[in-house]
């Protein structure tokens, strides 16, 4: 099993939800987050002074799905995703040995 976790801006939660929910993803959990990347934040202008925002909200959306569907799921996340701009965000594939669903002890993918 792989565990995808998605990085991605706010406005994006909405489009993010319908892939999973088109591509069967049986579960979601999503947290609200603040960090920076490359850009390292942004300036703005309060009352004419200028000054930097460096952390920068963010989502992100976690989950756990079988092999097979994880590069396509990951092609079609990029593909519908992206702006081509700075803070776009970034999906981490991690490996996940095992899953146990705590109600009736399955494991595996059974657990998903």
């Amino acid at each position: 099993m792989k565990k995808l976790e998605i990085i991605i801006q706010p406005e994006k939660l909405e489009a993010l939800k319908a892939i999973l929910d088109a591509s069967n993803v049986s579960g979601i959990m999503i947290s609200n987050i603040m960090g920076y990347g490359n850009q390292k934040g942004h300036k703005q202008f309060y009352r004419g002074a200028e000054y930097s925002v460096n952390l920068l909200p963010k989502i992100k959306v976690e989950t756990v799905v079988e092999p097979e569907i994880a590069e396509p799921l990951i092609r079609k996340i990029v593909e519908e995703i992206k702006t081509g701009t700075y803070g776009d965000g970034k999906i981490f594939v991690y490996e996940v040995q095992d899953a146990v669903r705590i109600r009736t002890g399955e494991r595996g993918s059974a657990a998903l």
